[in-house]
């Protein structure tokens, strides 16, 4: 029986969020739905709307009345939420890891340990596949991505190497790309190497790091007085994003001052210290290794 995803810090990110079962939640990655069933556990006459760009998602949905599903980025946050007339929320979560379906499903094109197409879209309705970043952007773009969202130290060659392969023939599948940086991956860190190259490309495929700031803003809009934000993260570079934004108000981590030398801040970081799986969680679901939780309340 395969499962569809097995969330990370469950525990741990549901007590966060401090559930009131009157509440109105939102769970903008509702992927297998872990999350959401936990807090509608906890809720009476409380509400909980959950999105979730990817359909495949859709298979997991509750028959509830007190839960209602959007087929949406989260980047759409504040607008769906005024649509269906709610003006402020209690909680957020947001669990920004890629589900166990999407790695393990061969012809999404998220593993690099399978030759499938290089898709890689959360939303298969997208125009750009990965396929199509490595057919069109030029060796510059290429190189930008690597280093950018990989922090591939070599990204020139990678690209370089790229450019020269697709001269001969496209480069669509996994084994394609394999094939073309032949000599360049360090062997004693090839899953390392390949993980950090998909995740350059899932990255710019789905806009995720603009997705990831234009959900947060909102979410600080859409939070009442007292409201928590619950996020799990899983590479540095998205939790330097929420790190700075819970502790400063904005993504560069730079701090401001009143007339009065008081910070001024719009959350209270509720974990100071990240929150990571326990070694009894991570033997269960070894996946959740790279988990990070971090939790704040808006002032």
């Amino acid at each position: 029986m395969t499962v569809y995803h097995l969330p990370a810090l469950l525990g741990e990110s549901i007590a966060g969020l401090n559930l009131r079962p009157d509440g109105i939640y939102v769970d903008v990655t509702f992927g297998g739905g872990g999350h959401s069933t936990a807090i509608l556990e906890k809720l009476t006459t409380g509400k909980l709307i959950a999105f979730d760009q990817d359909l495949d998602a859709a298979v997991n949905i509750h028959r509830d009345d007190r839960l209602t599903f959007l087929n949406q980025n989260f980047r759409y946050l504040k607008n769906n939420l005024r649509y269906l007339g709610y003006d402020a929320i209690d909680g957020l979560i947001a669990d920004l890891g890629v589900s166990f379906h999407q790695f393990d499903e061969q012809e999404r094109g998220f593993s690099f340990r399978s030759d499938a197409v290089l898709d890689m879209r959360m939303n298969r309705q997208a125009p750009l596949k990965a396929a199509d970043i490595l057919r069109t952007y030029s060796e510059e773009e290429l190189a930008s991505v690597f280093y950018r969202y990989g922090e591939l130290t070599n990204s020139r060659k990678l690209a370089a190497a790229i450019v020269r392969a697709r001269s001969a023939a496209p480069v669509m599948t996994v084994g394609d790309l394999t094939a073309a940086l032949k000599g360049l991956v360090p062997a004693r860190e090839m899953n390392k190497f390949y993980a950090r190259l998909f995740q350059s490309l899932r990255i710019e495929v789905n806009s995720e790091m603009d997705a990831l700031t234009e959900m947060l803003e909102q979410a600080l809009q859409m939070l009442k007085p007292g409201g928590r934000l619950v996020v799990i993260t899983y590479h540095s570079l998205e939790d330097r994003l929420v790190k700075n934004f819970m502790h400063t108000g904005n993504f560069d981590g730079k701090t401001e001052k009143d007339f009065y030398g008081n910070l001024i801040v719009p959350f209270k970081v509720l974990n100071r210290r990240v929150i990571v799986p326990t070694d009894e969680e991570i033997a269960l679901n070894s996946r959740a290794r790279s988990a990070r939780l971090r939790i704040a309340e808006k002032i």
